[in-house]
């Protein structure tokens, strides 16, 4: 979340910022509630002043075996003032961070300003396939091989849930060990394997409480929720921790099943492995120091691209308009690979810097012998990546004339030797 101390003082950018993400801040009624909240403990402070005076002369009289009780009655009067007035400032402060919780990350002031049509590729890479044939799409190309069964997936759990079978299961599989193995070995991240059921308290430090509840998975009975994405276990190992300088930069990767209600789906491309309650996805997490953030961010969007390059899937980076930017995200690129089957560039990708805005709601901080007192540090996190969507990315840029489709020959190793799809398996 935002410093209250840094609203307070920079009103103007932050009413800027909040225009910029179309953002409906209660910002007027907090810096009111603040002002209010500021005048109480002035009152506070001096009712408590007077009220230790009162207890010092009251000691003086004892001692001088004078009679104290005027001064007593006087004491109880200003301490009923103070019982009067802390409730009430309890009560603003309590309502001060509840609008705190529902004011977004502020953007970065080098993103373009406007809606998803203010979003700009920054740079692409690999050459589209020509086709002698008409590339068939993704679902054509699993169900002619058996590799993805949707009905029956739609029999046990509902739609927009996947059934991997046979070698469609066995990609997937090479997917998730090849990327981690990429990260783990060539890009410096240490390999977690976290819970995907998280407390409301790991799911409010990484941004995803309250403002996006509907979009979760909610067990009432247990008051648990299933992980929308792997930051948010991973995020939460250091919640409540002062880390060491010395311990930073830390990295983190983690495969996860990650599940998303997609509330706000209807009448988006749902076909297929488009969008899934359901998916798997590789993650990467940083937590970094605030001068060093956007550095990292560069480094973090090139061990993403690294996963399409080996694979030899076309993508383009996207800096996404402020408008466009998640609650929790200060600056955030988007990785699209594009599917010649459905002719569209999809999302397969998104990296984040939070700066300190997820760090202060889940209270992670890192001090150093040259430092006053512990600072926030900075978050990152972007996929690494998900699979859904580099399955059909897969799956149409290396379908064949004759309906096979090849393998990527860097997930050789991880198939034990498929090299192609050519019948069920």
């Amino acid at each position: 979340m935002l410093d209250l101390r840094f609203i307070r003082e920079n009103v103007l950018r932050v009413r800027e910022g909040l225009a910029a993400k179309n953002a409906v801040g209660r910002l007027d009624e907090l810096l009111a509630l603040d002002e209010k909240r500021r005048e109480l403990i002035v009152k506070i402070d001096e009712l408590k002043a007077k009220k230790n005076a009162a207890n010092e002369e009251i000691t003086s009289l004892l001692k001088q075996k004078q009679d104290p009780k005027d001064k007593i009655a006087s004491m109880k009067v200003i301490a009923s003032q103070v019982d009067a007035l802390e409730p009430e400032q309890k009560a603003i402060d309590e309502k001060i961070h509840e609008i705190l919780m529902f004011i977004p990350n502020l953007p970065h002031p080098s993103i373009p300003v406007g809606g998803p049509d203010k979003n700009r590729v920054v740079r692409s890479w690999g050459d589209l396939r020509k086709f002698d044939f008409k590339p068939k799409d993704h679902v054509a190309l699993a169900e002619a091989h058996d590799i993805v069964d949707f009905k029956r997936a739609t029999k046990i759990s509902g739609a927009n849930f996947l059934l991997y079978k046979g070698a469609g299961a066995l990609l997937e599989r090479a997917l998730i060990n090849f990327m981690l193995d990429l990260h783990t070995r060539e890009h410096g991240y240490v390999e977690v394997f976290p819970p995907v059921l998280v407390n409301a308290a790991s799911m409010t430090g990484t941004g995803q409480l309250p403002k996006m509840k509907d979009d979760m998975y909610h067990l009432a009975e247990d008051d648990l929720y299933l992980i929308p994405t792997a930051e948010v276990p991973v995020t939460n190992i250091y919640r409540d921790e002062i880390l060491e300088e010395a311990q930073l930069p830390i990295f983190h990767t983690a495969y996860s099943t990650c599940f998303r209600r997609e509330a706000g789906s209807y009448g988006k491309d749902t076909r297929g492995l488009m969008r899934v309650h359901q998916f798997n996805k590789v993650e990467l997490v940083k937590f970094v120091k605030p001068e060093t953030s956007y550095e990292e961010h560069e480094t973090l969007v090139a061990n993403a691209e690294k996963v399409f390059q080996l694979l030899k899937i076309p993508y383009r980076i996207l800096e996404l308009a402020s408008g466009d930017i998640s609650f929790s995200a200060a600056k955030c690129y988007d990785i699209e690979v594009y599917a010649p089957g459905l002719d569209k560039w999809l999302e397969a990708s998104s990296c984040s810097n939070f700066e300190d805005f997820q760090a202060r709601r889940a209270n992670i901080r890192y001090k150093g012998k040259d430092m006053k007192k512990p600072a926030f540090v900075h978050t990152l996190n972007g996929s690494g990546v998900a699979t859904p969507r580099t399955m059909v990315a897969i799956l149409e840029t290396y379908q064949r004339a004759d309906g096979g489709i090849d393998i990527p020959e860097v997930l050789w190793p991880y198939t034990g030797g498929l090299k192609a799809i050519t019948a069920r398996v």
